[in-house]
């Protein structure tokens, strides 16, 4: 670990622009606990901006490939995990709004995209979507060098190669070996990343260099985070990801606390415009009138 921190120090340098905290497991249970709270304050907000996801997805791949995407389930569900901090930066701008104590609408997600360092935040999820794609391609090379390019007929025939053969063992084995390694790399270069630019306007390297150091500094937390974002994401995919429309949100709003507690925050923060003050706890049966606010002021 020592020998690690040294590397780490020689690459990042020891007096970082953006100091990294240590943390523990608690902080994760405090982050995922925060990220909740966002959530149920603006439930029709985060489901709006992230149920879309995984049914584009699916859509996307069962287009491009041209047959079932049964196969390519579980590494679509899997590879969310690195598009993920990408697709979440309008729920990062909620939280950070929120936190100011701002009244918040769905279109506050979209100013985002008028951030200083959004070209920064681009390039970094060009190569989130970069390794994403090389994932479902190197998935689908797997399965189809194990099991040849006959589709499976169905959801039981699917389950029976995959649970019942040794072949299907196998491809367990080799995938989720080769999943965790894409995991890995997508977590070290964006963990914090995104919410940092997004605060900071800082540049894409230095995001890049500031997360890997998070990592390096936290291997265990980090670790521990990455299991929890894989077991969140493993639940909201089994009811044909259905859930993954409050997985995601909860994770996107989570890691913006995360991020908070990672990076030390700016001893002299930018003046920003007054923040608006939230005028009252709005609830999920408002929706859908809630994503139109001139319609509470009349």
């Amino acid at each position: 670990m020592a020998t690690i921190a040294r590397v780490g120090r020689h690459v990042f340098g020891d007096a970082a622009s953006y100091p990294i905290r240590k943390i523990g497991l608690s902080d994760l249970f405090e982050a995922l606990r925060l990220g909740w709270e966002d959530f149920k304050a603006m439930p029709s907000h985060a489901v709006v901006l992230c149920v879309i996801y995984p049914v584009l997805g699916i859509a996307l791949f069962r287009m491009v490939l041209g047959y079932s995407v049964l196969p390519l389930l579980f590494p679509l569900a899997a590879g969310f995990a690195l598009i993920g901090p990408f697709a979440a930066i309008g729920l990062y701008e909620l939280s950070r709004r929120r936190e100011r104590g701002e009244e918040v609408s769905v279109s506050d997600a979209l100013s985002v995209l008028r951030a200083p360092s959004i070209g920064g935040m681009l390039e970094l999820g060009v190569l989130l979507l970069v390794l994403f794609g090389a994932w479902i391609g190197v998935a689908n090379a797997i399965y189809v060098t194990i099991f040849g390019h006959a589709p499976a007929a169905s959801i039981p025939d699917f389950a029976t190669r995959v649970l019942t053969t040794s072949e299907g063992w196998w491809l367990i084995i080799v995938g989720c070996g080769v999943g965790f390694l894409f995991a890995v790399a997508a977590l070290c270069v964006s963990v914090v990343s995104f919410p940092l630019m997004l605060d900071r306007h800082a540049t894409a390297i230095d995001a890049i260099r500031t997360s890997i150091w998070a990592v390096m500094k936290n291997p265990v937390a980090m670790a521990e985070w990455g299991l929890i974002v894989a077991v969140l994401l493993v639940l909201g995919s089994l009811p044909l990801f259905v859930g993954l429309a409050v997985v995601l949100p909860l994770l996107g709003h989570a890691t913006w606390h995360l991020y908070r507690k990672v990076v030390e925050p700016d001893p002299n923060p930018p003046q920003e415009d007054e923040p608006r003050l939230r005028k009252g706890h709005r609830y999920a049966a408002d929706f859908p009138a809630n994503l139109f606010p001139w319609s509470r002021e009349r």
